[in-house]
């Protein structure tokens, strides 16, 4: 991971958090991710060796729950 700057420190920490920002904070704190993942896995398909690769399942859950809301 790259070094941050000392500018690019002070902007990082003064910069006014967005609403999209604020609200993936929230979901993240309230959706216990590690309860869901492994019952919802035994029902997500399995990766074969044709085909498009799928999306990980976290990302999944997560658009799903966006889609939702």
């Amino acid at each position: 991971m790259k070094q941050l700057s000392f500018t690019d420190a002070e902007s990082h920490l003064k910069r006014k958090q967005t609403r999209k920002e604020k609200f993936l904070n929230q979901m993240e704190e309230l959706v216990p991710w590690g309860v869901f993942l492994p019952i919802i896995d035994s029902f997500y398909p399995k990766m074969h060796n044709k085909g498009r690769q799928l999306y990980p399942l976290e990302m999944m859950l997560c658009v799903h729950l966006i889609h939702n809301r």
